[in-house]
């Protein structure tokens, strides 16, 4: 008994003993397969990275790429390209439609190409077509690109890809007609009503405008009547460009029987037409009852302004039309033919009247102003007219009116909870009457109440976010200077003093600004806020200041050319080469208007509000010298420009 379990023993460990043998063999073989496999993929990768123009193809569609898209292109009559983002939903949900489309098209005669394009790899050629959104569709018709914008579906594209594919077919020609000096003065002196584009044609911007800027003019040259679009290139035409003040790209104008006006209005080619259909209109809506007046007086949140007249052959009616047009995109204007609409603003024909609304209303100011239009008066006299009494002596400041009513400087505003709902009015106009009260007071000053949420990042920037205080008050002066009142509690006096103090000059200015530089002798000077003024402002010298964002990709690469520059003109001491960065900094001075990184202005001796700012892509140390040496004042030695 003994022996047998000992002989089991010893065949148990023999079993063991072969099993572990075997495993590690196979392990071993495997290692080895594993060691083939990856010397095979590597082998594999690196026939792929010797072969990167080689044209793949999945499920029936062209896989392209930087390295082999020109290739593939050259010499093929029609290509249909999607370009597309791997994380974009929209392409997702396209993708079984475009391969359906793929195979349509490879049964056609002759078979069409069907390609895509993964625009966050393939930048290159991305870039080439403008594309901003995706997915984006083009049809290439002998390696022009043709727009698609048509429903993403197989019918729809495969009826436009045929359409274009035909021996005979060429584009239609633009809606968008292209002026010159030989036909500008007649076209926009004939037109009712025309936008203009004056373009650079190397401007990104202009050419990610001109597809929307199209097919806003398809649309509204069908219109009844139509409304024309046209174009004029500013840098060969430069004697229209000067002639009406263009200084970037693109810039837009409305003209009106030849009369210019600014345009203001969106980019893109919805925006454009209803833009435009609106500004086609009437500039003023007429009004038919008293009603209509009352319900704007007790409702409204802004100027109320009407204009009395006998009717539409009135002499002052045209007068008030045509300074309506320059404005309506300020103001709503409205007019009346009715005498009981006269009798209730108690105004007589060839009058306008504006009034505020009933929550502005204050003992310190009239119920309404009146101005009696005459023949002899000028357009712009009734626009000022217009632009005078357009805010209470204090109004409600807010995002939506800041730009168009609270541009004005210096500004005084008081901040805290603002709300003239029914059951906040009465809080609302108790501290609106405390500020009443010291506003009659200074009227070369504009006043105006702020709700607190409304300008949670303005009142950071004064540094009043956590005052503690309910009311809070900042004055916003010229040049882009603030200043702030110390926290304290809110009453007329507290106010008025703060107000008189920043009168007499006594008051610094709020500068979010990075510590001063101990070193600042390089090539390329560093502004922080607290500099601006001594550094940019000098008015003994030429200054370049480039504005940046440490983040920015554009910045980033312009980095070592800017350097270059600064070395270039290092031995010069009347020109500063400077930078700043302007997300760490308050710019101090509003002609240095920042809206994009990076921002470079020329600021000349002796015209520092004035500055120049530069326009264009090309940012090497060739194009900013030609910059430079373009507008400086007191250059010692220049290029050979």
């Amino acid at each position: 008994m003994r022996k047998a379990a000992l002989l089991l023993v010893v065949l148990l460990g023999v079993a063991h003993f072969a099993t572990v043998c075997r495993c590690e063999e196979d392990a071993e073989e495997n290692n080895a397969e594993a060691a083939d496999e990856d010397s095979d993929d590597e082998e594999e990768e690196d026939d792929n990275g010797e072969d990167d123009a080689e044209v793949k193809e999945e499920n029936g569609v062209v896989v392209l790429t930087n390295s082999n898209f020109d290739t593939f292109i050259e010499g093929k009559d029609t290509v249909l390209v999607e370009f597309y983002a791997p994380w974009c939903g929209h392409c997702k949900q396209f993708a079984p439609e475009y391969e359906k489309i793929a195979q349509t098209l490879k049964e056609n005669d002759p078979p069409i190409p069907v390609v895509k394009v993964d625009a966050t790899k393939a930048d290159a050629v991305a870039s080439r077509f403008d594309v901003s959104g995706y997915p984006t569709i083009k049809i290439l018709k002998n390696g022009e690109p043709v727009d698609y914008d048509g429903d993403r579906t197989e019918k729809a594209i495969v009826a436009r890809v045929i359409e274009v594919s035909q021996p005979g077919w060429k584009p239609p020609p633009e809606a968008t007609l292209v002026l010159t000096k030989d036909n500008f003065d007649e076209t926009v002196d004939n037109a009712d009503i025309i936008l203009v584009e004056f373009y650079a044609p190397w401007c990104g911007h202009c050419k990610r405008l001109a597809p929307e800027y199209e097919k806003a003019a398809k649309e509204l040259s069908q219109r009844s009547p139509p409304i024309p679009l046209a174009k004029v290139d500013a840098t060969v035409e430069t004697e229209l460009a000067s002639r009406f003040g263009v200084s970037g790209y693109p810039t837009l104008k409305i003209f009106r029987k030849g009369k210019v006006f600014e345009y203001n209005g969106p980019r893109e080619k919805y925006g454009i037409v209803d833009f435009m259909s609106e500004q086609a209109g009437p500039p003023s809506k007429q009004i038919q009852a008293a009603k209509q007046v009352q319900e704007l007086i007790k409702d409204g949140d802004d100027a109320v302004i009407v204009g009395i007249f006998s009717s539409e052959q009135d002499a002052a009616y045209e007068i008030y039309i045509e300074a309506c047009n320059a404005l309506r995109e300020d103001f709503t204007f409205r007019h009346s033919f009715s005498s009981e609409v006269a009798k209730l603003l108690k105004a007589s024909a060839g009058q306008i009247v504006i009034m505020q609304p009933e929550k502005f209303n204050s003992k310190y100011e009239p119920a309404s102003n009146k101005l009696t239009v005459k023949e002899s008066m000028s357009v712009s006299e009734v626009q000022e007219f217009f632009k005078k009494h357009s805010v209470p002596l204090v109004g409600h400041r807010k995002p939506s009116n800041d730009a168009k009513r609270y541009a004005k400087r210096p500004l005084v505003v008081v901040y805290y909870g603002v709300d003239f709902s029914f059951d906040y009015r009465i809080a609302t106009q108790f501290w609106r009457s405390k500020v009443l009260d010291v506003a009659k007071d200074f009227p070369e000053y504009t006043f105006a109440i702020a709700d607190e949420e409304d300008y949670a990042e303005e009142l950071k920037s004064l540094g009043l976010s956590e005052s503690g205080e309910e009311v809070n008050v900042g004055i916003l002066a010229d040049g882009g200077k603030k200043f702030a009142m110390e926290p304290e509690e809110f009453d007329s006096e507290v106010l008025r003093e703060f107000v008189v103090a920043f009168k007499k000059g006594k008051l610094q200015p709020i500068i979010k600004s990075q510590p001063v530089p101990n070193n600042n002798k390089g090539p390329v000077k560093v502004v922080v806020g607290k500099t601006f003024d001594k550094i940019v402002m000098d008015a003994q010298k030429d200054v370049l200041i480039e504005f940046y964002a440490p983040w920015c990709g554009h910045c980033k690469k312009l980095e070592p050319d800017y350097v270059a520059l600064g070395k270039k003109y290092k031995s010069e001491k009347n020109l500063v080469i400077a930078k700043m960065d302007a997300t760490a900094n308050d710019v101090p001075n509003d002609s240095y208007k920042v809206e994009g990184f990076p921002t470079i202005y020329f600021a000349p001796s002796g015209r520092k509000q004035s500055p120049v700012k530069f326009e264009g892509g090309d940012r090497t140390v060739e194009a900013l010298s030609k910059f430079v040496e373009q507008h400086a004042t007191k250059l010692l030695k220049r290029d050979e420009l």
